[in-house]
């Protein structure tokens, strides 16, 4: 992790007491000597991932034979993977993201079968062309937990003997050019978490034996050649949390007791030949986030249960037979996003209840028989005539290219009107009808395939709000209805005239960095979405008045929470607010194609909604990394206290950065103590103070005193949870980053320690009931 170029020094590799070799994430060029492995006999780690290598892997490194870590991944290497047969203590295998191909047969495969220790294999994004999964892949390690290729043009049929890799995680073979069933003995993977097999030519039906792996929680087989039935036995599989069956040729109704999977949160069963109604028991299913039912030939009406649902944002059933009228109902679903619903039949009104839907984006109900005025207010300013087009008699503003409605005094101006849209308006668009028609029936035939990614962005741009809005909104911008100042501008709250509530972010353009530091969260809040980041509402922008506008947050800060005179949180909410962080961290670092570093991780940028959900604020100077960075270099320095020590002194910004920053929030939330406090100086920091209290066994001592009287009937076990939670931060704030835990580990942690309080307030009220 530093900037070293040109060749590896080959005199590096005649150092036979070698035993860890480890030069990633650097711009090393050059080949490797192709006797490098003859001289390594203590070699056990050798990890030259991330550089600029080129050639081909050594066949000498069979003679290392003490090695347990080979990582080559995402370099230039290319030729054919060398068989490593004497390789027998290998725990982690992965040349990922090279230019490498293989034999037909895939020797080196086979070759791995000796290798009984081995927990990961990964080989994804290499070219291997024409290269079949071997029998052999059964005999690999029994301890074998993520097998890793996909994006690699791999051919042919997962062999059945993959059902014996029976500790397996993760299976990852999507978007290759496999063929044949889905072996039925994969249901002996009972450990397996994520399978995903999307993007190949799969035939014959999804196997019953799917629903024997009872940690199934994300699979992925869209994009195939799949058909018959959806297995009812799914619907019993509660670990379950993504669906995506999409773009085969399913033809069943979805089993009633699918809706039973309560956890779920995205679902795609799109491009099929499913049909049935839609049960009005999918108000079950009340955290998902995404339900994708498009392209099928379902019937009915759309439940009006489906409100119950309230986390869902994104719900797609256009291009279906679904009819009667739209529900009432949809407009209790705050957080909807997109509601895309062309090319059915649905009748009568668009509800009014929709223009309260504040973040609604995308909104289709072209191509139905829907009738009466288009709602005008709220969120329909945001929409074009595209919404709306080829309906029987929908009237409104002329932005909308469709008739005004008529005045409600005016009876035979009503029916002119009505007559005009009953027999002029259809042969006026059959023209523009017939034409998309078409498009749409040759989507239909051969549907675009689309890869879904971890985390989705429709893409479509803020609304632009113009400055005299803001303007009037927050009285001019006056004192009174400040919120605060930062570093490069200030915040104040806001009132529109539909009532909705904002905070708005106004950048001061005059200062050195304020302009920038405006492009820098713009940019990345463009690309991100997650429940525990703050969300956008809009923007405002020109030569001299640039700002964001921004959900408003009614409990404020967590800063301002922890140090006000009534604060009353316990040790639930706080354990609440640090997941929340952690999980937003979590996203930004691992769940975008190229991980983001926020760079300022503090109270201060957590904020509180009206449910005391945490959201991650601020982007001013974070940090979008490219593909291969994992440290980079900045002038622009964070606040001090929670700047890592490599990023106060040299500028180095990292993942690890991050996870640093949130150690001392995670201390400063349980303790209320501020790592700038006045008791901190010299060689006593929040860190020091509170590893001196873990050693003595005493952290009662540095506990914030509202947080656990010593009259406590659990107080015992309550201070374990909370060494639980300080030995955690501990781990977040090693010195040196390559040594400091993930913000994946740290979510899990915290994520335990709360079961364990819920589990006990759970015995606790079961006690008090019997």
């Amino acid at each position: 992790m530093n900037s070293l170029s040109d060749a590896i020094p080959p005199l590096i590799f005649n150092i036979s007491t070698l035993q860890t070799l480890d030069l990633s994430y650097n711009q090393f060029s050059g080949t490797l000597p192709s006797n490098m492995g003859l001289s390594l006999p203590n070699l056990q780690v050798l990890a030259l991932q991330s550089n600029k290598l080129t050639g081909p892997i050594p066949a000498s490194i069979n003679n290392a034979t003490q090695l347990h870590i080979l990582n080559l991944q995402v370099n230039s290497f290319s030729g054919s993977i060398p068989s490593f047969p004497s390789l027998r203590l290998l725990t982690m295998f992965v040349l990922s993201k090279n230019n490498l191909s293989a034999t037909p047969e895939m020797k080196f495969l086979s070759s791995l079968t000796n290798s009984q220790h081995l927990k990961v294999i990964e080989i994804t994004g290499n070219p291997l062309l024409g290269c079949v999964l071997p029998n052999s892949i059964g005999n690999l390690s029994k301890s074998l937990e993520a097998f890793l290729a996909h994006n690699t043009s791999m051919k042919g049929a997962i062999p059945s003997q993959i059902g014996n890799l029976t500790n397996l995680i993760a299976l990852l073979l999507s978007e290759n050019q496999l063929s044949g069933p889905i072996p039925t003995t994969i249901g002996n993977l009972q450990k397996l978490g994520r399978l995903s097999l999307f993007l190949n030519q799969l035939q014959g039906s999804i196997p019953l034996d799917l629903c024997q792996m009872s940690e199934l929680a994300e699979v992925y087989i869209g994009d195939n050649e799949l058909e018959g039935p959806i297995p009812e036995c799914l619907g019993g599989m509660q670990s379950l949390r993504v669906i995506r069956f999409d773009s085969n040729k399913l033809n069943s109704t979805i089993p009633s007791n699918f809706w039973n999977l309560r956890d779920l949160i995205f679902l795609n069963l799109s491009t099929n030949y499913l049909s049935g109604q839609i049960s009005p028991q999918i108000g079950k299913l009340e955290v998902i986030n995404n339900v994708d039912f498009s392209f099928n030939q379902f019937s009915g009406d759309i439940p009006s249960s489906i409100d119950r649902c309230q986390s869902l944002e994104y719900l797609n059933l256009s291009n279906n037979n679904i009819g009667g009228s739209m529900p009432q109902s949809l407009g209790n679903m705050k957080g909807l996003t997109t509601l895309e619903l062309s090319n059915n039949s649905l009748t009568g009104l668009i509800p009014k209840s929709l223009q309260d839907l504040k973040f609604l984006e995308y909104f289709n109900v072209s191509y139905n028989r829907l009738e009466g005025e288009i709602p005008n207010g709220s969120c329909f300013s945001r929409f074009t005539a595209q919404s709306f087009v080829h309906n029987s008699a929908l009237c409104g503003p002329t932005r909308f290219e469709v008739p005004p409605c008529p005045e409600v005094d005016g009876g035979s101006k009503s029916k002119g009107v009505a007559r005009l849209m009953k027999y002029i308006m259809p042969p006026l668009v059959s023209a523009m009808a017939a034409v998309i028609i078409v498009v749409i029936l040759i989507r239909r035939c051969k549907p675009v395939k689309v890869k879904i990614p971890v985390s989705t962005s429709l893409g479509n741009p803020w609304r632009k709000i113009p400055y005299i809005e803001l303007s009037r909104a927050t009285n001019s911008f006056s004192e009174t209805n400040l919120l605060g100042r930062g570093s490069f501008g200030s915040v104040f709250r806001g009132v529109f005239d539909d009532g909705l509530d904002f905070a708005v972010k106004v950048f001061n353009i005059e200062l050195e960095g304020g302009n920038k530091s405006f492009e820098t969260e713009s940019r990345i809040l463009s690309t991100i979405r997650h429940r525990n980041l703050v969300r956008v509402i809009g923007c405002c922008t020109n030569m001299d008045f640039k700002a964001l506008v921004l959900q408003f947050m009614p409990n404020e800060s967590l800063e301002k929470w922890l140090y006000s005179d009534n604060y009353c949180g316990d040790i639930v909410q706080l354990l609440n607010i640090s997941i929340d962080v952690a999980l937003a961290l979590e996203y930004l670092h691992h769940g975008n194609t190229f991980p983001i570093v926020h760079c300022d991780i503090k109270p201060g940028n957590v904020l509180l909604d009206e449910d005391m959900t945490a959201r991650v604020a601020d982007f001013g100077i974070a940090k979008l990394f490219d593909e291969g960075d994992a440290m980079i270099h900045t002038k622009t320095l964070a606040t001090i206290g929670y700047a890592a020590p490599e990023y106060g002194s040299e500028g180095k910004v990292s993942m690890s950065a991050d996870v640093y920053s949130f150690g001392i929030m995670l201390l400063e939330m349980f303790t209320r103590k501020k790592p700038t406090d006045d008791m901190f100086g010299g060689e006593m920091s929040l860190k020091e103070w509170v590893t001196e209290s873990l050693q003595a066994n005493d952290i009662y001592q540095v506990l914030a005193p509202a947080l656990l009287p010593e009259q406590d009937r659990n107080f015992d076990m309550k201070m374990n949870w909370m060494t639980s939670v300080f030995e955690l931060a501990m781990k977040c704030l090693a010195i040196s980053p390559y040594e400091r835990i993930n913000m994946i580990e740290v979510t899990a942690t915290l994520k335990k320690i709360k079961a364990k309080v819920a589990t006990r307030v759970t015995i606790r009220f079961h006690h008090h009931a019997l």
